[in-house]
């Protein structure tokens, strides 16, 4: 079955369940897990990739948008998101784990390199928000081919420290090749395309910035129309 037969939303089909690794059943139950391996935890042989981009916005809004950002026309790949897990700790950060349905988008000379052909992957994600300190930070690591690829990736928002209108994003990704030869290339394949996937993203997070200010224009809108009708209607007692 294609994966793209999977629900998109916020359920999990049991079809779905069967087909992810039971480690990641386990971990997703644990707390002291947090939803992906720690960036610490590295091998002896990696890629490290690492960005840096200034959103025009301030911290809140991209914030928000990060949190919507899927789905969305710049990034078809990633076509599912199922939240798993979301709580407020005792400091009153928000956590959240989610499982994000993808398309691997290596190339094919890469996939045959690897030897897969499969082409659905699973990305396991977990972010805490701390609207006190106003950051967000994002990590993300693939569960699916574990035992050939290895991908980590965290983001950290945060608000530019000269300008409190605008939004710094970090970005590194460390990617790990196991057990093939020319790992080294295919580390390099996957940094490309985890580089146009960034820039790709970064697109996508100003589409749905223009979209919340438009359905904030639009309620706006209907509210002061809404408002009218009864203060015209009170003026035309008088």
């Amino acid at each position: 079955m294609s994966c793209r037969h999977y629900i998109k939303g916020c359920l999990l089909l049991p079809s779905l369940l069967h087909s992810l690794p039971p480690s990641f059943l386990t971990s997703v139950t644990l707390s002291s897990v947090a939803g992906s391996r720690a960036l610490t935890e590295k091998p002896n042989k990696m890629k490290i990739w690492a960005s840096e981009h200034i959103f025009n916005h301030p911290w809140e809004t991209v914030t928000k948008a990060a949190m919507q950002k899927y789905p969305n026309p710049m990034n078809p790949s990633v076509f599912g998101v199922d939240v798993l897990n979301r709580s407020i700790d005792t400091q009153g950060r928000l956590h959240s784990t989610r499982l994000l349905s993808t398309e691997w988008g290596l190339p094919a000379m890469a996939k045959s390199m690897i030897g897969v052909t499969r082409t659905c992957t699973y990305v396991q994600e977990h972010s805490v928000v701390d609207p006190k300190e106003k950051t967000f930070e994002l990590k993300s690591t693939n569960i699916s081919f574990t035992n050939l690829v290895s991908v980590d990736e965290k983001l950290t928002y945060k608000p530019h420290p000269q300008d409190p209108e605008k939004t710094v994003l970090t970005q590194e990704a460390l990617i790990s090749v196991k057990g093939i030869s020319l790992s080294s290339y295919l580390e390099g394949l996957m940094a490309k395309t985890i580089s146009v996937n960034a820039n790709k993203g970064r697109e996508a997070m100003e589409w749905v910035i223009r979209r919340l200010n438009t359905e904030i224009e639009e309620l706006a809108a209907t509210a002061r129309g809404t408002m009218r009708v009864p203060m015209a209607a009170a003026a035309a007692d008088k």
